[in-house]
């Protein structure tokens, strides 16, 4: 890094578009960029967006990428060949689950685990519920398992012992001989990915990690190389699906963390730019080419969740922030069923070869394609930059052929009855994230973005009754900018599994604060600048007897970065929680304290959105008029230049807006009005003008 270094990158690569945000550290400027994501090379497409802007790598000072490599690799199946030593008579764990089945009111589906079994491998060895180790493990059959784990093939290995939580002592001892006869670095222990109670969870988590380490590794790697030889000397960090940042070499030793790691990076900068707005409650909407992500901000904060399904059976118990994930891209396929059915998605026809407008080879028709053919989308002005015209009599044809002829439905009835299903499958994701977990939706507000996410932003807050919507600056570039504004994070769990009353807190405040200052040395080590470093402390607890545990809070017990415990105060937050979640305490019977949690941030200097705002008006916005099919018709709609709007313009409904990342459909009877930070505010008619 050359003291002329000042550039700040954040880059997300997503399914069909690689999106990146440049901000000048010294200047404020800021620049932005979109180009074809390459599935089979991410690194291609994230070296050509910054290259659209940048052609000496020297000038950026950090860069931060919310990458997908993790996450698709879980999706195709398509990691690393890995194998598991286990505990004699659990090599099944895996495969087993819970029990729980794809279909959940059927009694047919299939779940082919990551690992198969002739690569699941068992050792003596046991350790109790307790701690104390029944039977030392058998370091001999450990190496030999070892072995025939690599002459199977295996390129990575994971240790996933019973009871690891409790003392991984038989973990330890294993990993060392294996490390002894591996040839490579990707071996792990359950116990260093998990320390958590619940084995399924621990060894689906521990094993997913090992899955992934191969294969994001050595992208990760490969990115390194070519960013140092195009003469960058900065910092590259890597965001986690919890929203924070680790460094390139942590993301490499835990890719599991990173699964939904773009996502995650949009919620950020939808959580940032609601404040800014003055708006608490945001349903976040993010529609790229292949899927609708959402998630829901209530009072400002976004959710955590202890574990996630990245897909049936692939169970990540790690800190992520809570998004549900749909097929309702742009590229989604639109396709007739046996039934005579419309389905739309979750199949997308991604980057390669894209919609049928592309003039890529692709046949079927996709959202995209449909939106082309109602005059929604410009054809002469594609959105990214990389295509000169789009090929609307391409999108016509096929879905005339596909939909049309298959339904008895002329062109327009068929292309609207595309954007009819997909919009029905996106307000289905927002009821989930919002009624079925008690929030009204008449009292948030969307935040569409993404490529494709302001075009269904009117058709959402409609047919859902949402309070309106909040389109950001540049919705497409979104995560790329929650790439810039996200903090470092580290989150670190361990099981007690003791009553409250028999617990030594002094022993346990002890065990935490080590874990807060084991995380500050972690956040040291990148040399990173922080404006602040926060520790965050908080029990998984529950009544005995219970299963399901409440998340506990314990910032009341925090002074300067450390916690100091009682028995009292534990019990007084504990009750208040369980209020919360269900309405009373069970005074009288004995708390349990299942896990601790801990969790250092290291904050970035704050990212001032105003310089994102509106400059002036002195640019004509009006582009002119076309005609787009709205409701049942054809209706004049007028264009504008969406950065040229000044601030406090009120845009009527039939009206599109466009800009270089993103298009935006203003329906008949809303209007938006462009806030003071540039964001556009939608409302229907009768609540444009409201504060």
């Amino acid at each position: 890094m050359t003291d002329q270094s000042r550039w700040i990158v954040g880059v997300d690569v997503g399914g069909t578009f690689t999106d990146v945000f440049f901000l000048d550290l010294e200047t404020g400027r800021y620049e932005t960029a979109k180009a074809p994501s390459v599935p089979a090379d991410q690194s291609q497409g994230f070296l050509a967006g910054i290259r659209m802007q940048l052609d000496d790598f020297a000038d950026i000072a950090t860069i931060v990428h919310g990458t997908t490599v993790g996450t698709n690799s879980l999706l195709e199946r398509d990691g690393a060949k890995t194998g598991i030593i286990a505990t004699r008579g659990f090599r099944d764990v895996l495969e087993m689950r819970r029990r729980d089945r794809p279909q959940t009111w059927g009694l047919w589906g299939q779940f082919e685990p990551v690992v198969p079994r002739d690569m699941r491998l068992e050792v003596d060895e046991r350790t109790l519920a307790d701690g104390d180790v029944r039977t030392p493990v058998d370091l001999d059959e450990v190496m030999a398992a070892a072995l025939q784990l690599r002459e199977k093939g295996a390129e990575s290995i994971c240790i996933a012992f019973i009871n690891s939580y409790a003392n991984d002592a038989n973990e330890r001892a294993a990993l060392d001989a294996v490390r002894a006869v591996w040839p490579n670095e990707h071996v792990d222990a359950s116990s260093q990915i998990l320390p958590e109670i619940r084995e399924f969870e621990r060894i689906s988590t521990a094993t997913l990690n090992a899955y992934l380490r191969p294969k994001v590794g050595h992208y990760l790697e490969r990115l390194e190389t070519l960013l140092r030889e195009g003469g960058f000397g900065g910092q590259v960090l890597i965001v986690q699906s919890n929203g924070g940042l680790v460094s390139l070499d942590h993301a490499k030793q835990v890719p599991v963390r990173t699964a939904l790691s773009g996502p995650a990076a949009g919620v950020i900068a939808a959580e940032h730019i609601a404040a800014s707005a003055e708006i608490e409650n945001i349903i976040t909407c993010d529609m790229g080419g292949t899927s609708f992500d959402v998630s829901l901000i209530a009072n400002g904060s976004s959710a955590l969740a202890a574990q996630t399904e990245i897909d049936f059976g692939l169970v990540v118990r790690t800190p992520m922030i809570e998004i549900t994930t749909i097929g309702a891209g742009g590229g989604s396929i639109a396709s007739v069923d046996r039934g005579g059915l419309l389905q739309v998605g979750p199949e997308s026809a991604g980057s390669d070869p894209g919609p049928v407008c592309y003039g890529l080879g692709n046949r079927r028709p996709t959202v995209t394609d449909a939106n082309v053919v109602l005059g929604r989308i410009n054809a002469e002005r594609p959105i990214g930059g990389g295509r000169k015209r789009l090929d609307v009599e391409a999108a016509k044809a096929a879905i005339l052929a596909e939909v049309g002829s298959p339904l008895g439905l002329d062109l327009m009835a068929a292309a609207d009855a595309i954007l009819r299903v997909a919009n029905a499958n996106m307000a289905g994701a927002i009821r989930l994230v919002s009624i079925e977990r008690g929030h009204d939706p008449r009292k948030f507000f969307s935040m569409p973005f993404g490529g494709g996410g302001a075009l269904h932003a009117c058709a959402l807050i409609r047919d859902i009754g949402l309070a309106g919507a909040i389109v950001p600056r540049f919705p497409g570039i979104n995560s790329a900018l929650g790439c810039a504004m996200a903090d470092m994070r580290h989150d670190f769990v361990q099981t007690v599994n003791g009553v409250l009353g028999d617990t030594d807190l002094r022993a346990l405040g002890g065990r935490m604060n080590g874990l807060a200052q084991e995380g500050r040395e972690m956040l040291e080590a990148t040399h990173v600048t922080f404006d602040e470093v926060a520790c965050v402390f908080a029990f998984d607890m529950c009544y005995q007897g219970q299963t399901h545990t409440v998340d506990v809070p314990l910032d009341a017990l925090v002074q300067g970065n450390k916690i100091e415990l009682n028995e009292t105060n534990v019990r007084i937050a504990y009750e208040n929680r369980y209020r919360q979640a269900y309405g009373r305490p069970l005074i009288g019977l004995p708390e349990r304290i299942l896990n601790l949690r801990v969790s250092v941030i290291g904050k970035r200097p704050s990212f001032d959105l105003s310089l994102l705002a509106p400059t002036g008006g002195e640019t004509d916005a009006a582009l002119g008029t076309r005609t787009v099919w709205a409701g049942d018709d054809w209706q004049k709609t007028s264009v504008y230049e969406r950065l040229a709007l000044p601030v406090g313009t009120i845009v009527p409904g039939p009206a599109i807006l466009e800009q270089s990342d993103a298009t935006i459909f203003i329906e008949p009877d809303m209007a938006g009005t462009v806030d003071r930070l540039g964001n556009l505010i939608i409302r229907s008619d009768d609540n444009a003008h409201a504060d």
